[in-house]
């Protein structure tokens, strides 16, 4: 396929568009507008593959209105002025001028400037994409002329739609066997975002005509780093290290350290190594462990070898015999596997921070409970979808 996935399949209405139901169903504002041609400027914020670009492809597809598409990333100010002369050139014939301008956050403030009084005397409608909140990223004046539309993360659900309505479209060229609960995993891995779901879908139907949840796990995995195998025995021994401090072996785990320091390993890598212990084994069971690592830490920074040798071997000494509590390290991992799974799940609008008006306006922060000053047991700190989660 020549064409990305993503482009191939944009829908040019709204009966084709997946999602954002509050902001473009039938019986909204934006509906209307787009229906009766009565387009406004405004701002479209919202996460990435949300939907703002086909979004702005939909109305340039309804309206009569002469269409000019831009990317602020690639386009500056002469680009624009250009724009704003064809736009003048149709204003003069009654003819209105829609200007997109995907990515507005990256123009700057003289960019930014250069088209305020064109959107204020109807030379142009502006359409500003923006994954960035426009209180701080768009110039307050823009904001104020144009109207902000949230587009809020996309579903698994609409998704899956998603995926189902590509592969439909692509049927014709290649036929991709995907099962259902394999849709539904690359719905759910794709953290809410349809190109993120489409550029996985494409990259493993190049590969084959079978997709898989190996296969789009594959795709999506992030890189890690690889070491040499030259460098296995130095990972193997700082292991043994580790676990012979977890099992409460002192003598073992000096051991383990003196082949370590001889060998001319850097004491700061043992040092780091021996921070992370504290927490992830020792954590609650005993606080003053995390200290006493920073301390040593601080020390062999300072002092280097041979003089931080008995400074690490005091910490050693300290954190094997020390009495071991692993909450903290669950916990963590508990919460990960829920990030994961579940991707950026929305911030309750009670807890979100509202220092602006806009911010204000879309209720960010109502009904929060300041503690210190009011009973606040019955307020919830997790998204919806996560109810009250248990780590510990």
């Amino acid at each position: 396929m020549s064409t990305p996935l993503a482009d191939l399949i944009r829908p040019k209405n709204i009966a084709d568009f997946f999602g954002q139901e509050k902001l473009i169903g039938e019986k909204s504002y934006l509906f209307r507008a787009i229906k009766n041609d009565q387009i406004p400027s405004m701002i479209l914020w919202g996460p990435p593959g949300s939907g703002k670009t086909t979004l702005a492809h939909i109305i340039a597809s309804s309206t009569q209105s002469a269409f000019y598409k831009i990317s602020a990333v690639s386009s500056g100010k002469k680009v624009l002025l250009e724009i704003i002369g064809k736009a003048k050139e149709n204003k003069s014939k009654q003819i209105k001028t829609i200007l997109f301008v995907d990515e507005i956050h990256r123009w700057n403030k003289s960019q930014q400037d250069a088209l305020l009084p064109y959107v204020e005397d109807g030379t142009v409608i502006l359409i500003g994409a923006t994954t960035e909140n426009p209180s701080f990223e768009v110039n307050s004046a823009l904001v104020s002329r144009t109207r902000v539309f949230v587009l809020q993360r996309l579903t698994p659900i609409d998704l899956e739609r998603i995926v189902k309505r590509a592969l439909e479209k692509i049927g014709h060229q290649k036929k991709i066997s995907i099962k259902s609960d394999t849709i539904k995993l690359l719905a759910n891995l794709s953290n809410g975002d349809a190109r993120m779901a489409l550029n996985t879908l494409e990259a493993c139907a190049i590969q084959t005509n079978s997709v898989t949840p190996k296969l789009i796990r594959e795709v999506l995995q992030k890189s890690h780093l690889l070491y040499d195998k030259s460098g296995e025995e130095h990972y193997n021994i700082i292991s043994a290290l580790h676990k012979s401090m977890r099992g409460g072996n002192p003598d073992a785990s000096v051991y383990w350290l003196a082949r370590m320091i001889e060998g001319g390993e850097d004491p700061l890598f043992i040092a780091r190594r021996l921070i992370r212990f504290a927490s992830e084994d020792i954590g609650l069971a005993n606080n003053s462990a995390l200290l006493l690592a920073n301390a040593v830490f601080d020390a062999c920074h300072k002092l280097g070898y041979p003089e931080c040798n008995v400074h690490l071997c005091h910490c050693v000494i300290y954190l094997a015999k020390s009495k071991k509590d692993i909450s903290a390290y669950s916990a963590y991992n508990k919460a990960k596997n829920d990030v994961e799974k579940f991707g950026n799940l929305s911030v309750p609008l009670h807890l979100r921070n509202a220092p602006t008006k806009l911010m204000q306006d879309l209720e960010y922060g109502k009904n929060y409970k300041y503690t210190p000053l009011e009973n606040s047991d019955d307020q919830k700190y997790f998204p919806l979808e996560l109810e009250e989660r248990k780590y510990l």
